[in-house]
């Protein structure tokens, strides 16, 4: 009898263990990243392809402009645990689904119709062109890549082509109808020259001594920085 009754315990507990391991598997598994564990971008080696996406000359600057003032989305503030200062703290708090845009909670948010929920929240919206950017990326794999450096265009800067965008990707988060941070709004070509008249948008993109350096918890690359100079010592045109 003893023995009958260690069979069927053993059978028993062989039984649960079979069980508990097919459950595990049945628990859906995130595909990871490339590189989610580290903040440093994976040079690819190749020269930047117009139709690609690249977290740190396209995304990041989003992100740092319009999520990670204070009270929000930074490493000190940490609303609702979520940081968006970097590449891995992104992947790690911002529910970034790989190839799947719709089902990341990163891009959910910024087409949310509730205002309540839609980020960033209680300002302007991001742009169509900024939200796209933000799409593109994730469906593409959500990569920290980077690109083969190219030749940097500082012969046909123009106001329109150029600075504009360069601003509101990087700057207008906190630079705009809703939130002139400082008394400066940079959604016009007229608010962002009284920044470049007093010498602070320079000043604040280059880092210079003296200047609280721009934007917020981020750089602008050295081709950026030479491109507004550039722009600005022929007379910052409306062009």
């Amino acid at each position: 009898m003893k023995e009958i009754f260690q069979q069927y315990t053993g059978f028993i507990m062989l039984f649960g263990l079979g069980f508990f391991m097919a459950c595990k598997h049945e628990i859906p598994v995130q595909p990871a990243p490339e590189n989610p564990s580290n903040n440093n971008p994976v040079d690819t080696g190749q020269p930047c392809d117009p139709n690609t996406v690249y977290f740190q000359r396209d995304v990041l600057p989003i992100l740092l402009s319009n999520c990670t003032m204070s009270g929000c989305h930074n490493a000190t503030d940490r609303e609702d645990g979520v940081v968006l200062d970097n590449y891995a703290n992104v992947m790690a708090t911002a529910d970034v689904r790989p190839g799947n845009a719709g089902g990341s909670d990163l891009f959910e948010v910024l087409v949310e119709d509730d205002k309540d929920k839609r980020m960033p929240y209680g300002r302007n919206s991001l742009t169509e062109a900024q939200i796209q950017i933000i799409q593109t990326w994730i469906n593409q794999g959500a990569r920290n890549e980077i690109c083969g450096t190219s030749t940097c265009d500082t012969a046909s800067v123009t106001y329109s082509a150029v600075i504009k965008p360069l601003v509101q990707n990087n700057c207008s988060g906190c630079h705009n109808n809703s939130l002139a941070s400082g008394g400066y709004n940079f959604s016009t070509h007229a608010g962002l020259v009284v920044a470049v008249n007093n010498g602070r948008l320079v000043g604040a993109v280059s880092h210079a001594a003296g200047f609280v350096p721009m934007p917020q918890g981020g750089k602008l690359t050295d081709c950026q920085v030479s491109q507004i100079k550039k722009w600005v010592n022929f007379g910052a045109l409306n062009n």
